[in-house]
């Protein structure tokens, strides 16, 4: 009680403002004019550990600021209201970070507490799993920066985990350009216009597959090109609803009823929708989304590609699950 007694007076002394953010606690130092415009180097976040609960910032930041000009200083909190026995700070130089771990690596703070110091891992590259392969590495370097603050360079392969999904490795400029864009993917942004996907930090085991080149190639979609004033025809050879019809007469599934739910249109020409089709006699709807160029189309084109999309989509179902259809397509 008399430490917490100690940081509330030491803030109120000093004009400090420490801010609480996801079980950690932030103080944000002054930074000089030439740092303004631009992140700290790499390599300028210490990691420190083995301190003692009781020890609170009002210890800590006058140790650390001893060393040179503290950007920031986030220790990690309980929800008790101890420190969770570890903290990072923020130095405007690199040289500064390896000052501090040289003269502050294993500093007695408290009788028989000696704090362990090193260089932070800053980690600033994600994974983004389950991308549709429609979006290309230009088109998703597009989108990512729109919604976040810092992207490098965006590798694209096949995803491990589902099929006909891309993964990205997205690398940032720094850990907390990194960081802010995970938080703002996991929240929800309007980068895939709802499309799901997941969002990690890059694994080791991930990091060695790209090194290594053992990740495939990503998958590429090559959706039908449509044009306005060009004539339609289903009954022409190659359409997938003609063959989806023909393909359920003789399996005896009943005429095919696809319905198609338009959600809007991408700053890049890109339309989505999601669909719900059905056989008569076939026990399980055949739902789900895609996509399609809809730029320069019109309403009915729009709809006729979409159902196009969607027998494809269903013939292909049919045929990993009905023996013997592949033969009718």
């Amino acid at each position: 009680m008399d430490n917490k007694v100690a940081l509330l007076q030491w803030m109120k002394d000093e004009n400090i403002i420490l801010e609480q953010i996801n079980g950690q606690r932030i103080y944000r130092g002054c930074i000089s004019v030439d740092s303004v415009e631009k992140d700290p180097s790499l390599g300028a976040e210490i990691f420190i550990s083995n301190i003692p609960q009781v020890i609170y910032e009002n210890t800590l930041i006058p140790l650390f600021e001893n060393i040179g000009r503290l950007i920031e200083f986030r220790l990690m909190m309980t929800f008790s209201g101890l420190n969770r026995g570890f903290a990072y700070a923020r130095y405007e130089t690199k040289q500064e970070a390896g000052l501090a771990i040289l003269q502050l690596h294993g500093y007695e703070i408290q009788g028989g507490h000696k704090i362990v110091v090193c260089r932070s891992t800053e980690k600033c590259e994600l994974m983004l799993d389950g991308l549709p392969c429609f979006l290309n590495q230009s088109s998703l370097t597009s989108a990512l920066r729109e919604v976040t603050v810092g992207v490098d360079t965006i590798s694209l392969f096949a995803s491990p985990t589902a099929d006909m999904k891309n993964l990205a490795i997205v690398k940032y400029t720094s850990h907390k350009a990194a960081s802010m864009a995970k938080k703002s993917l996991f929240a929800g942004s309007r980068l895939l216009y709802g499309c799901p996907f997941s969002v990690d930090w890059l694994k080791p085991q991930m990091k060695q597959k790209v090194q290594t080149g053992s990740l495939p190639q990503p998958h590429v979609y090559h959706p039908v090109m449509w044009s306005s004033g060009k004539k339609q025809n289903n009954e022409i050879a190659g359409s997938y609803v003609q063959t989806l019809n023909n393909t359920c007469e003789k399996m005896k599934l009943g005429q095919p009823s696809i319905q198609i739910y338009f959600m809007g249109q991408s700053s890049c020409g890109w339309l989505r929708f999601r669909y719900m089709a059905t056989l008569p006699n076939h026990s399980i709807p055949f739902t789900g989304y895609d996509w399609l160029i809809g730029k320069n189309l019109t309403p009915m084109e729009q709809l006729t590609q979409a159902k196009e999309l969607v027998a494809r989509n269903i013939l292909q179902k049919l045929c990993k699950c009905e023996i013997g259809i592949c033969s009718y397509w």
